[in-house]
């Protein structure tokens, strides 16, 4: 991996919870991202974009070393604080122990950004054409929740990630890497080219999401609320398959579905 670009070293760490606060706090170019998953992305690709890491003082574990390591090599300044002080900068206790302030005008993150961060197996989630901001930020939700490493959307004919999606997100619009392509067929092969099996979600498939191998990285695609996955998008799945429906509904909201989708994948792994 490259060696991040070097430059005149920020100001030395504070670890304490009550050092003063830096000159960034409240610029509004910069906004907070919180989680491994985001944090490291952004330690890992575009280190030049953090103002500071925030790390808990509390945790003591080899991802927290990781994180500490990656940033002193990159020369951003580290500040190490109570979880209680995090917990109020984010407005939750989901943050990891890590928190980071960000050129909120920098680039976006890649999907090559957060591939190569991984140290375990992908499992990505990818959403061709939502247009309900509700369902996004719900499906942000559940990403969070099942520990997806990214949600992967189109940026033409998808609602995008707007303030409405950011809200029902609680959170998680900031712990989930959140990636935008002109191409979704073409990220989709991108995926396939870095090892990742790609399903898709389609009620007409012949297996159903239980008989697929979902050990390896795996990509879970979702079709648009009522459309179902687009032609091209269904063509460059690797394989589709279907989540058994045992009552007199036909389908299932696009959140609902992730959710059954990415949790057998970690039912999977933990066998």
């Amino acid at each position: 991996m490259a060696k991040p670009p070097s430059r005149a070293p920020r100001a030395a760490r504070a670890d304490s919870a009550s050092a003063p606060a830096p000159a960034s706090e409240g610029r509004a170019d910069s906004k907070l991202i919180y989680g491994f998953h985001a944090v490291m992305a952004r330690l890992r690709r575009d280190p030049e974009a953090i103002f500071e890491l925030y790390a808990s003082a509390q945790r003591q574990d080899v991802r927290a070393r990781e994180a500490l390591k990656l940033a002193e090599a990159a020369q951003v300044r580290v500040i190490q604080v109570d979880s209680d002080r995090l917990d109020g900068m984010v407005g939750t206790r989901r943050h990891q122990g890590v928190v980071a302030r960000v050129d909120a005008r920098r680039r976006e993150l890649k999907l090559a950004d957060v591939l190569d961060s991984l140290d375990e197996n992908a499992l990505i989630l990818v959403l061709d054409g939502v247009q309900d901001p509700h369902n996004l930020g719900a499906c942000l939700r559940v990403a969070d929740a099942a520990g997806a490493h990214a949600v992967v959307a189109p940026k033409d004919r998808a609602v995008g990630l707007n303030a409405t999606a950011v809200k029902v997100a609680s959170g998680a619009a900031d712990t989930v890497p959140y990636i935008t392509v002109t191409n979704l067929a073409r990220a989709l092969r991108e995926m396939q080219e870095a090892g990742i099996w790609v399903v898709g979600a389609a009620g007409e498939a012949e297996k159903t999401l239980h008989q697929i191998d979902q050990k390896g990285p795996v990509a879970w695609v979702l079709g648009a609320e009522g459309d179902g996955l687009r032609r091209l998008t269904r063509d460059t799945c690797d394989e589709l398959a279907k989540i058994p429906m045992y009552g007199s509904v036909e389908s299932l909201n696009v959140s609902v579905a992730s959710g059954i989708c990415l949790f057998e994948a970690r039912r999977q792994r933990e066998i």
